[in-house]
């Protein structure tokens, strides 16, 4: 179990809600992931509030905390008043901020990012920006009251998994009172497992499960790759070497030395 947020949760699996085959899918894919949080658009679904669908009964049976998102907002006034009416609907203080700045890579706009996330945190709210790996933008989302980091691994949808490990390294050492959570690029597994052995506290994400041929087994997959890598990393990895060293003690070998 580990805290964030105010909550207390038994799963490193944070899980999307977009692009399942079906809401069955969705429901069972969320179920034995055993991710406690679930992400939701709420600008998506405010558009579809006029037809008849039962997604939200379906995510109140999931029994998760829900994480309401920014997606579709490329202003701090935008986000701002999306995340207001989150609040207000889902009765939590938690908001998945995210401000767009570029449309082709959806990379964030760190300027609105920041503005945007300055204000929610001064309202109340409980900040999970969806940033960048640059430090600098981390630091500054630190500095106008984030506890929790969102980096992305790679561009949202890319399944590229982590593009750059040297920057998230530094992040996990240089920012260690934060949570940081990997949010955006992972397309497998093994990428989730990586990003945990890191020593990032958990894992978001959405296309690589909903978009799989069998998105219910996937799901199982990446909760089991997810709580590998941080086992793996509270267990202690072994370091990397230059050179060769036996498992085996070579003491008390024989060496037969061959005269000429």
């Amino acid at each position: 179990m580990w805290e964030i947020g105010g909550k207390i949760l038994t799963s490193r699996f944070l899980i999307g809600t977009a692009q399942y085959p079906s809401l069955a899918i969705m429901q069972s894919a969320i179920a034995i992931s055993k991710a406690n949080v679930v992400t939701v658009s709420l600008k998506k679904e405010l558009s579809k509030r006029n037809e008849k669908n039962h997604f939200w009964e379906i995510v109140n049976k999931l029994n998760c905390h829900v994480l309401p998102n920014t997606a579709g907002c490329h202003t701090a006034e935008e986000a701002i008043t999306l995340a207001e009416m989150a609040r207000e609907i889902f009765k939590t203080h938690w908001i998945k901020l995210e401000v767009i700045g570029d449309d082709y890579t959806l990379q964030p706009d760190p300027f609105e990012l920041v503005k945007a996330a300055k204000i929610l945190v001064q309202q109340g709210f409980e900040v999970f920006p969806y940033c960048t790996e640059d430090l600098i933008l981390c630091q500054r989302l630190v500095e106008v009251g984030c506890q929790i980091l969102m980096p992305w691994a790679a561009p949202i949808g890319s399944g590229k998994g982590i593009l750059n490990p040297y920057a998230l390294e530094t992040l996990r050492a240089r920012l260690p009172d934060n949570h940081l959570i990997i949010d955006a690029g992972l397309g497998k597994p093994s990428h989730a497992a990586q990003a945990m052995e890191l020593g990032f506290d958990g894992v978001l994400l959405n296309t690589a499960v909903s978009q799989a041929i069998d998105p219910i087994n996937m799901a199982q997959a990446f909760s089991h790759a997810i709580g590998a890598g941080r086992l793996a990393f509270e267990a202690g990895l072994m370091k990397e070497r230059s050179y060769a060293c036996p498992s085996t003690s070579l003491i008390d070998t024989p060496f037969w030395h061959q005269h000429l």
